[in-house]
């Protein structure tokens, strides 16, 4: 291990605990190796008062973080999974994904205790276009509002903004020790989360061969396996620009299971489906499922998505 450590990170209060995070474990097995953090502001976080489907482009959170890794101004930089392209920036590797944790999404109200106690109009608060459809799909006679921020801003907001409930990611909210804000950990019968939910991803330069040795130690294999079946179900469909799609990997008995579900944007049409296989087999799993699926009725959700994406492009 080298004897100093850059660790890029976000400067949100969860994007900071999950480095540091990351920066005590390898302090903790590598004492002699100096870690310190740099805060790099990303475009997700500078543009606030746009929805994240209408910026445009991969990466939002994730680009500036990789620039810093290429020009060797920082060494590694810590992501949530979830923030990631499929597709990674040549030179670039992920060193290692950690154990997830709960990869659901979390409805927050301060007066209902579930999604069906809603009342019809209930104005509810979420960022992703995944969990809008998905929640539109179950109830269509919701409000949905666009709630853009970090996890502090979002929560201000369900009071601010007078919202009836928000929707944020489980994980995020138990890594910051705010379990306790969770009113109700939605049904993956509801709600399918994105891709890599709940895994922290390590990133470093591929030819870095000594660091990425070292940090084989926070590496989970059964999660690796889990999200590489999501990644590249989402990588065979996706076309460029964000798209309503849910995916669950995880290993049961052995066996790798994959739900996976297509959405339009306003969640009325809807298809679901599901693979089992070896999880050595993880990104062929993920893509003849894709493969599947688009045959079965996605090429026509999605086209309808990608012609939406190219008109407000234009």
């Amino acid at each position: 291990m080298e004897r100093r450590l850059v660790v890029g990170t976000r400067g949100s209060k969860l994007a900071l605990w999950q480095a540091n995070h990351v920066a005590e474990a390898v302090r903790g097995r590598c004492p002699d190796t100096e870690v310190i953090l740099k805060h790099i502001v990303t475009t997700g976080d500078r543009v606030l008062d746009v929805p994240l489907a209408k910026i445009g482009g991969k990466g939002l959170f994730t680009k500036e973080l990789e620039n810093q890794l290429l020009s060797g101004e920082i060494d590694l930089a810590v992501h949530s999974l979830k923030d990631m392209p499929t597709e990674l920036p040549a030179g670039l590797v992920l060193g290692a994904i950690t154990e997830r944790l709960d990869a659901g999404d979390a409805l927050i109200s301060p007066r209902y205790k579930t999604i069906d106690q809603l009342p019809a109009g209930a104005r509810v608060g979420t960022s992703s276009l995944r969990r809008r459809a998905q929640l539109l799909h179950y109830r269509p006679d919701l409000d949905i509002t666009e709630l853009r921020g970090n996890l502090d801003t979002r929560l201000a907001k369900l009071v601010s903004a007078e919202l009836d409930a928000i929707l944020l990611a489980v994980a995020g909210l138990r890594r910051l020790g705010w379990d306790g804000k969770i009113t109700q950990v939605l049904p993956r019968e509801i709600c399918l989360p994105a891709v890599g939910q709940g895994a922290l991803a390590v990133e470093t330069r591929a030819d870095a061969t000594r660091l990425l040795a070292a940090l084989a130690f926070l590496h989970h294999e059964d999660t690796a396996a889990a999200v590489t079946a999501e990644r590249a179900y989402l990588n065979e469909l996706e076309g460029g620009c964000q798209v309503p799609i849910g995916v669950y990997g995880r290993i049961e008995a052995g066996q790798l299971l994959l739900d996976a579900v297509i959405l339009s944007a306003d969640g009325k049409d809807s298809l679901r489906d599901r693979a089992a296989g070896d999880p050595d087999q993880a990104e062929s799993l993920g893509r003849s499922l894709a493969r599947r699926m688009y045959a079965a009725g996605g090429r026509e959700i999605l086209a309808g998505l990608f012609a939406a994406c190219e008109r407000e492009e234009g």
